[in-house]
């Protein structure tokens, strides 16, 4: 019994040792990277990254980066990138301990990396131990993962401030908490600097190739600023960085019956707040136009996120509801009244593709928008799959159709800059590389060959139930519910030195010849 008592000690120590030098050598990494991004919220963490990544890269400073997305790519600093590998495809935080070991191979001047995250007490190791960012992002508060950091939102951003480097700088275009944000930054000793999106013109937003927000160019334009860069340089490097797989889409098809269709792909933006934010700044770009129609794709392991598509259908106000997946009943029910006679029920996992494909395209107009939300997983593949294979709308951009009488939407010509790469490849594998157009388009020739000797493919299963189709009484014109809102804009913030960044905080009293400045949410 000592004996073994004895082995169990001496593997102990050993353990012990080895931890404290992988400690030491990874904190050595570190420290070969002057500059460490640290991008958490709750969405738009990818884009952002490489945002960041872009940007700094059009100022000559070698930069690292690495998204965790819909697609997690470890992003080398010519631009070109590759799958992250993951052993049995299962995420884990400690996987960037290697990605910090990669890129410290480079001796960047930067490394902007996604927080991977969820659980507030490994969201502060992935800061403490991990990363130690000496600039942090927390780019917005949104409904979702409330189990983990909720149930509250404010609960959810005091969960996200545990990303914030102590003595450092966190970078936030979130208003409607920044006192709660404020808060923790002070227990930090953080400086917290506000992104303001007022500061970003429409003029530089039409520079993408692809759909973005103003808070996430606010966000790496003001990154760029704390490392160095120029704001003209910064949009450059911004322009020419590749955007996400996730990244918001509008493809146009044409139905088997010559009908005119224009597909919005929302699926990534699955909380309501953003859901409702992509479809509206679509109609505002002329992208999407009504008749709009939506489709929901439930999943039975969502079933609270699948009554929050429901619950949004005021806001959007479609002609049509088509509900896929299993359980649609949670969402079916999660719609008001007077909109439930818009729905259509298509779900059921044993529903044939074809069946329930050809009964939704049936029902929509001569030339309509389609709009996906909810769940990409189960039907949501199977939808993207089919609407793939459909022959691609190229005829000439004609004005869009004149709104009917009381709806809150204008009708605005399509823009130029509204064109996009597609979203997903039918059935999603986050290993495989991007489609032959996208490698075209912005990928260099690799000079970096993937780990990954084969592909996984992540469609889930879920028990199966038959569920015969139902079809709810026609639609009949609702009262219209009130637009939905976009906060007031907030009053534009400059950055002043102090040592080296000065936080954008307002002075006590200021005087007759002193600049004003309000807070987030604050109304002259």
């Amino acid at each position: 019994m000592l004996f073994l008592y004895t082995v169990l000690l001496v593997c102990c120590a050993i353990l012990l040792v080895a931890g404290v030098v992988e400690q030491r050598r990874h904190f050595g990494n570190l420290e070969r990277i002057p500059s460490r991004v640290l991008v958490n919220g709750i969405r738009g963490k990818s884009s952002i990254t490489r945002l960041c990544a872009g940007a700094l890269r059009g100022g000559d400073l070698v930069t690292v980066a690495k998204t965790t997305g819909t697609a997690a790519r470890f992003i080398h600093p010519d631009a070109t990138e590759e799958p992250v590998y993951r052993k049995f495809g299962i995420a884990n935080v400690v996987e960037q301990i290697g990605i910090v070991r990669r890129a410290a191979a480079y001796s960047p001047d930067a490394l902007v990396i996604e927080c991977m995250a969820v659980m507030p007490a490994l969201q502060e190791i992935n800061q403490s131990k991990l990363i130690r960012s000496t600039i942090g992002v927390l780019c917005n508060v949104r409904e979702d993962h409330l189990a983990e950091m909720g149930p509250t939102l404010d609960d959810v951003a005091r969960s996200l401030c545990r990303s914030m480097p102590e003595d450092g700088i966190c970078v936030t275009a979130e208003k409607d908490r920044f006192a709660i944000l404020q808060e923790e930054a002070d227990a930090r000793n953080c400086q917290l600097v506000y992104a303001d999106p007022e500061t970003v013109t429409d003029e530089e937003l039409r520079g993408f190739s692809w759909f973005t927000f103003k808070e996430n160019v606010a966000i790496a334009l003001t990154v760029a600023e704390l490392l160095g860069v120029d704001r003209d340089t910064a949009l450059k490097g911004m322009y020419e960085a590749p955007p996400d797989p996730g990244v918001l889409s509008v493809e146009r098809y044409l139905t088997p019956g010559g009908k005119k269709l224009r597909f919005a792909n929302v699926f990534a933006a699955n909380d309501p707040e953003s859901t409702l934010m992509n479809i509206n700044q679509l109609l505002d770009l002329g992208a999407i136009h009504r008749p709009l129609n939506v489709v929901i794709n439930c999943r039975p392991d969502r079933i609270e996120r699948n009554g929050q598509m429901g619950e949004i259908i005021p806001d959007l106000d479609p002609e049509r509801v088509f509900v896929i997946g299993h359980p649609a009943k949670s969402a079916i029910d999660a719609i008001p009244a007077e909109f439930r006679s818009r729905a259509v029920d298509l779900g059921g996992d044993r529903r044939d593709p074809e069946e329930f494909m050809a009964k939704l395209l049936d029902q929509l107009g001569a030339d309509s928008s389609l709009v996906a939300i909810g769940n990409i997983h189960g039907q949501g593949e199977i939808l993207l799959e089919h609407l793939a294979e459909l022959p691609p709308d190229e005829s000439a951009d004609d004005p869009a159709p004149t709104t009917p009488a009381g709806r809150d939407r204008r009708p605005e010509p399509v823009v130029e800059h509204v064109e996009t790469v597609q979203l997903y490849a039918p059935r999603i594998d986050p290993y495989q590389g991007y489609s032959p157009a996208y490698e075209s388009r912005y990928v260099q020739q690799q000079p970096y060959a993937p780990q990954v000797p084969g592909q996984w493919d992540p469609g889930y299963s879920a028990p199966y139930q038959e569920q015969e189709y139902q079809e709810y009484p026609p639609y009949q014109e609702q009262p219209d519910p009130a637009p939905y809102g976009h906060h007031a804009p907030a009053e534009p913030r400059q950055a002043s030195p102090r040592g080296l960044f000065e936080p954008r905080v307002p002075p006590q009293q200021p005087t007759d010849d002193t600049p004003q400045w309000h807070s987030p949410g604050e109304h002259r």
